[in-house]
């Protein structure tokens, strides 16, 4: 008897190694780093029942059916990115050669263009954000694109559907996408409604299931409206009404979006047709034409950044800005839980006499973000890499400035989640009125912020402290 159940035993366990040595295979074929992979290999080892579906869940690093679909699945869609990629702007200025460098790496990165001819608006908060973004969907008279990473049935959400409802019925054309996992609170009635009224809706994850059934660790964490193909909106706000200050504990809430107007929208629309192409297995008919009037002198470079790219390349535009950078580099960031490369390259840029300037907030909705924080302050202290806690209330805003050269505006965090596993976008600003722009803003953000020492690490208790250290450990799950 103790033999038979020995042998019905040895089945599944033999199963469970077999599985073991097959992810074993893959991160031998595809590691990052030696520390990741020896780590993964020594739990699939040691622990297999525990480490086998937690590899299956949260241990792929490349989003491989995205890059069929981007590459493979639609002609017509990889014809028009590589029209678009040949339409670069010449920013070369005389004397400036490192300067046209330097972005020209961007465009490759993205595989998109610096265009000219743009109008950007800095938008503050969700109050002139939302205000912005009703007046452009009420404007729209041919299609909307939306995309975005939380979507609530709150009073904004009843707010968008209505306005989105009204559109339809004037014969407007509506395709909305959301993420499955940050829109998991949307209301099943809100969609069923809004479909009702005639709007094309998918998720990053329906209708492609069975491609990306061991991919849930990979989120569309973009946030993006095309109207029409002539404006865009790209940021950090979600549809909700914390994003008003008005329904968390962390209010007021800070935030930054940006409205274009120009060439660069049909970056933004790409990025959104990509998405939708994944999620739905379709392609709309869109507006592709050139402004004939420019709105604007802006040269502006819509990034879009994923685990579907063949680069890091979320993680290689925060290296390019921070290696590149020569009087400062300031980064806004509600998470900071930089990997090695991004932390390195912050102590050399102030060891060489840049101003880096961390923006990160005092109230936070995740409080291992905020233990994990706390961890590099020695680090940053000791190089002169300053650090500034936001007081008045939480800050989600993600804006980069890079001397007084460029802007960034988007939706990427400085945390692993960003650099290697979300789906970004960032609209970066090469016109000195929008960088001061910038500039007046953090100014202003930073005056109501408390600057972190190492002090702040050093003398709280000794069991704090392992547990900041602890959580960092768990920084590439943050």
């Amino acid at each position: 008897m103790i033999t038979e159940n020995l042998s019905l035993l040895a089945i599944p366990l033999a199963a469970l190694y077999l599985a073991a040595l097959a992810c074993i295979y893959r991160i031998l074929l595809t590691y990052r780093t030696a520390q990741g992979a020896i780590a993964w290999i020594l739990a699939l080892v040691g622990l297999p029942y525990i480490a086998v579906p937690m590899f299956l869940l949260f241990g792929r690093y490349r989003f491989g059916g995205y890059v069929k679909a981007r590459r493979m699945g639609n002609k017509s869609l990889t014809s028009l990115l590589d029209n678009f990629e040949s339409q670069t702007t010449s920013i070369t200025n005389p004397g400036q050669e490192h300067f046209s460098d330097e972005l020209q790496v961007l465009c490759k990165l993205g595989r998109q263009p610096f265009t000219a001819g743009n109008h950007c608006t800095l938008l503050r908060d969700g109050e002139a954000t939302f205000e912005a973004l009703f007046d452009a969907m009420e404007d729209a008279s041919h299609y909307l694109l939306l995309e975005f990473y939380i979507v609530r049935s709150d009073r904004v959400g009843q707010r968008i559907k209505a306005i989105l409802e009204r559109k339809l019925a004037q014969g407007v054309e509506v395709w909305f996408l959301y993420d499955d996992i940050g829109s998991a609170f949307l209301s099943r009635k809100w969609l069923n409604e809004l479909s009702a009224a005639g709007a094309r809706i998918a998720s990053f994850g329906d209708g492609n299931i069975r491609r990306r059934r061991f991919q849930i660790n990979f989120r569309n964490h973009r946030k993006l409206l095309v109207c029409d193909g002539k404006v865009g909106f790209v940021g950090g706000i979600n549809l909700g009404d914390e994003y008003l200050g008005t329904a968390m504990d962390q209010e007021p809430w800070r935030d930054t979006h940006c409205r274009i107007e120009g060439p660069a929208v049909t970056g933004l629309q790409l990025a959104w047709l990509e998405d939708w192409n994944w999620a739905s297995n379709t392609r709309p008919e869109l507006n592709w034409a050139s402004v004939s009037q420019p709105p604007g002198d802006q040269e502006v470079l819509v990034l879009p950044t994923g685990p579907a790219d063949t680069w890091e390349t979320c993680t290689l535009f925060f290296l390019n800005c921070i290696n590149n950078a020569r009087t400062r580099i300031w980064i806004a960031s509600p998470y900071f839980v930089p990997d090695f490369q991004i932390m390195n390259a912050l102590q050399l840029a102030a060891l060489r006499g840049v101003d880096v300037r961390i923006l990160i907030p005092e109230k936070t909705d995740s409080p291992l973000v905020r233990l994990a924080a706390y961890s590099y302050l020695v680090q940053a202290s000791q190089a002169g890499i300053g650090i500034y806690r936001y007081q008045p209330g939480f800050m989600h805003q993600k804006v980069v400035l890079v001397d007084s050269r460029y802007a960034a505006i988007g939706t990427a965090n400085l945390d692993n989640r960003s650099m290697r596993l979300n789906f970004e976008i960032t609209a970066v600003n090469t016109s000195p009125t929008f960088i001061q722009q910038v500039e007046t803003m953090l100014e202003e953000d930073l005056g109501a912020s408390r600057p972190m020492t190492e002090n702040d690490y050093r003398q709280r208790s000794i069991l704090f402290r392992l547990g900041c250290r602890a959580v960092r450990l768990l920084a590439p799950l943050l």
